[in-house]
C-alpha cells in the first residue's frame, strides 16, 4: 500500500478531507482510526459509510508491519525487528531523547563493506505506507518526536517513496522539518528534489574519509563523486534551508583514522555549515575491520573540536543487541534458513 492508496480508498468511502486527515492523524499517533478528540466524538464527525469501512482499512495498515522481535538496549534505545506482509524483514531502532531510526529497503545496493545490510543486496523496496507504518509501531511504544532514514537501505534508490512518507510524517505527523533526517551516501538527485520539497529535511552525508579512491573502495557502488565536490553540494542545501549537514563518518582503525584524514578534515570543513559525526565501527572479533581504541577517538575528536570542526561522538544505538544496522535481520534470516534446511533433512 502507498499512503496515496489510503487516502482514496477513504475518499472512496465518502471521507472528506477534514476526515481523512482525522483518521490519517489518529493512524499516525497509533490510534484506532476512529479515535475521536476531547471534544467532537467519532459518530459526530465521520459519516456512516466511512465508520463502517473503517474496520477493513485498519486491517490493511495492519498487515503493513508487525514487530517480530524487540531488543532493549542499555543506553534506552530498543532495537525492533520488523516483519512486512511478505514476511520479509527490516529493523527499526528506537532511540533515546524520543528518536527512531527507519528502513527504506529491505537491503541495500550500494554495497558498503563494513556494513552488514549491504553484505544482503537490495531485496525490495520499501512502500511510503510501510515506512511510516515502523513509526506507527515506535509511537506505539514510546513518544517518537525525530525521525531519521538512516536505518537498512539507500533512501536515494527509493527516492519518491522516501519523499513520501517524509511529507506525511512532516504535515499530519506532526514531525518538525529539521528532525526528519535524510541520509544518503550522496546520490545527484537528492541535491536536485530535496530543495523542490514542501518539507525538505535535515541531511546526513555519509563521508567516511576525505580520499576519493579509498571512499570509492569502501562504497563500492556509490556514486562517484570526489568528496569535495559532495561537500560542496552539500553546502549549498545548509544554506537553503538554514540548518547544518551532518557528514558520518564510521571510524575505522588504521583505515580512516589517521593524521593526514585528520588535516584533510579540517581543510574541508573549514567555513562550512557542517557537524561531523564520528560513528566508531560496532566490531566484532572476526570481522575485517575494528574500531580504534578509546584513547585514539578522544585524541581525534580534541583535535579536531580545538581546531573548530564540530565533532560528536555517535555510538551505534544498542551495541549489546547487534547494534549494527543489519545485524539484527541477519541473525534472524541466519536461524530461519537454518529451520528450513533441517526441516528438509527430515
Amino acid at each position: 500500500m502507498q499512503l496515496t492508496e489510503l487516502s482514496r480508498r477513504l475518499a472512496d468511502l465518502g471521507a472528506k478531507p477534514q476526515h481523512i486527515g482525522r483518521i490519517t492523524r489518529a493512524w499516525l499517533q497509533g490510534k484506532p482510526l476512529d479515535a475521536g478528540t476531547k471534544h467532537q466524538k467519532t459518530e459526530n464527525f465521520l459519516p456512516l459509510t466511512v465508520r463502517e469501512g473503517l474496520p477493513a482499512i485498519a486491517a490493511s495498515l495492519e498487515q503493513l508491519a508487525r514487530v517480530s522481535t524487540e531488543h532493549p538496549g542499555a543506553d534506552g534505545s530498543s532495537r525492533l525487528l520488523v516483519e512486512l506482509a511478505d514476511r520479509q524483514m527490516v529493523e527499526s531502532v528506537l532511540l533515546p531523547r524520543d528518536g527512531l531510526c527507519i528502513s527504506s529497503q529491505v537491503g541495500c545496493a550500494v554495497g558498503c563493506t563494513f556494513c552488514m545490510t549491504g553484505k544482503s543486496g537490495l531485496l525490495r523496496q520499501l512502500s511510503s505506507a510501510e515506512m511510516v507504518a515502523q513509526v506507527v509501531l515506535g509511537r506505539r511504544r514510546r513518544a517518537v518526536k525525530k525521525v531519521v532514514f538512516m536505518g537498512m537501505g539507500e533512501p536515494a534508490h527509493n527516492l519518491d517513496n522516501v519523499l513520501e512518507a517524509i511529507d506525511l510524517l512532516g504535515t499530519e505527523g506532526g514531525i518538525g522539518h529539521r528532525n526528519l533526517v535524510f541520509s544518503t551516501v550522496g546520490d545527484p538527485r537528492v541535491f536536485e528534489r530535496l530543495p523542490q520539497q514542501r518539507v525538505r529535511p535535515a541531511l546526513a552525508l555519509s563521508l567516511h574519509t576525505t580520499d576519493a579512491e579509498l571512499r570509492q573502495r569502501l562504497l563500492p557502488r556509490a556514486p562517484r563523486i570526489d568528496p569535495e565536490r559532495l561537500m560542496e553540494l552539500g553546502e549549498a542545501y545548509a544554506r537553503t534551508i538554514d540548518y547544518p549537514i551532518q557528514y558520518q563518518w564510521t571510524l575505522l582503525r588504521g583505515i580512516n583514522d589517521s593524521q593526514a584524514e585528520l588535516d584533510n578534515i579540517l581543510r574541508l570543513f573549514k567555513g562550512k555549515f557542517a557537524v561531523l559525526n564520528l560513528i566508531p565501527y560496532n566490531s566484532l572479533e572476526a570481522d575485517e575491520y575494528q574500531r580504534p581504541d578509546g584513547e585514539r577517538i578522544v585524541e581525534i575528536v580534541r583535535y579536531l573540536h580545538s581546531r573548530g570542526v564540530l565533532t560528536k561522538v555517535r555510538n551505534s544505538a544498542g551495541q549489546d543487541v547487534d547494534g549494527g544496522c543489519g545485524q539484527l535481520r541477519a541473525r534472524a534470516v541466519d536461524v530461519v534458513n537454518t529451520s528450513r534446511l533441517h526441516r528438509s533433512r527430515a
